[in-house]
């Protein structure tokens, strides 16, 4: 497939996965599903906060391109990853576990990353373990 299809495809699926009845909006085009909430009375954290979170990172054809599971979590400071992680996260309590659909703009955008072709969109399976 050629990029120009490739990029069409992760956009179409996208708006597909938007429609469906349990998936809700964010700003930038990302959506998510909850998949478990956590404490609605704990913080949400801001973009210098230092989030510990795990995670599972596919792209739209299932394949699993990074994850933390099995290993220590993440950690580090909100405002060092890719934008579609920083809008959603802000909105995210400690316990929260989303499934995130995060289109190629506020992800890698044109850029290819091992494992992500360029134009891709991302899903991230994440959960909210703490912050800093």
């Amino acid at each position: 497939m050629n990029k120009k299809a490739y990029i069409q495809e992760n956009k179409e699926w996208l708006i597909n996965k938007s429609r469906e009845d349990d998936v809700k909006s964010l700003s930038k085009g990302i959506f998510y599903k909850v998949l478990n909430e956590g404490d609605m009375l704990s913080a949400q954290p801001s973009v210098r906060n230092i989030i510990m979170a795990h995670y599972t990172g596919k792209t739209i054809d299932g394949k699993q391109f990074d994850s933390s599971r099995g290993c220590a979590p993440l950690a580090c400071r909100l405002c060092d990853l890719i934008k579609g992680w920083v809008i959603a996260l802000q909105q995210m309590h400690i316990g929260d576990k989303w499934e995130l659909y995060i289109p190629a703009e506020m992800g890698y955008g044109k850029f290819s990353q091992p494992g992500i072709p360029g134009g891709s969109t991302l899903i991230f399976e994440i959960e909210l373990l703490g912050i800093a």
